[in-house]
């Protein structure tokens, strides 16, 4: 499977990581990532599993985790980073609707922009939160303060 992979991916593939035989892990650039998952999606029939968002110290991490049913259950995790200052990356609802509710969820616990989504409003928390205040982030207090 890995090969085929790096076959339709090519030089989008930044970085590859096994961390066994049945969890790999690779980089794609953010401007790639659309493209990424539309072929791992839609031409090699990935299943969509779930997307993480991590704030790391410098930057913030978006994993894109796909299952090769097929293929024994391999899971493939598309790694992608965002600029702390400007979080933001395309929407994916377009080529998988079903990842609205998590773009929704990472957006307002995290505060990274999905571009293009068609529904981009609360989901968990209340209407009322205090706007630019994302539960997530290094050093909010879990009442909702700095």
């Amino acid at each position: 499977m890995i090969e085929r992979i790096k076959e339709k991916l090519g030089d989008k593939i930044k970085e590859i990581k096994f961390h066994n035989e049945k969890r790999i892990y690779i980089t794609v650039d953010k401007k790639d990532l659309k493209e990424v998952v539309n072929i791992i999606f839609n031409q090699l029939g990935a299943r969509y599993q779930i997307v993480s968002g991590i704030e790391n110290f410098d930057n913030f991490e978006l994993l894109y985790h796909f299952s090769f049913d097929k293929e024994n259950g391999i899971v493939v995790s598309f790694r992608t980073f965002l600029d702390k200052e400007k979080p933001e990356i395309e929407s994916l609802t377009s080529i998988i609707p079903g990842i609205s509710y998590i773009e929704r969820e990472i957006w307002e616990l995290l505060g990274i922009n999905f571009i293009g989504h068609p529904n981009l409003k609360h989901f968990l928390l209340r209407e009322d939160w205090q706007e630019n205040l994302y539960p997530l982030r290094k050093g909010v207090k879990k009442d909702g303060r700095e």
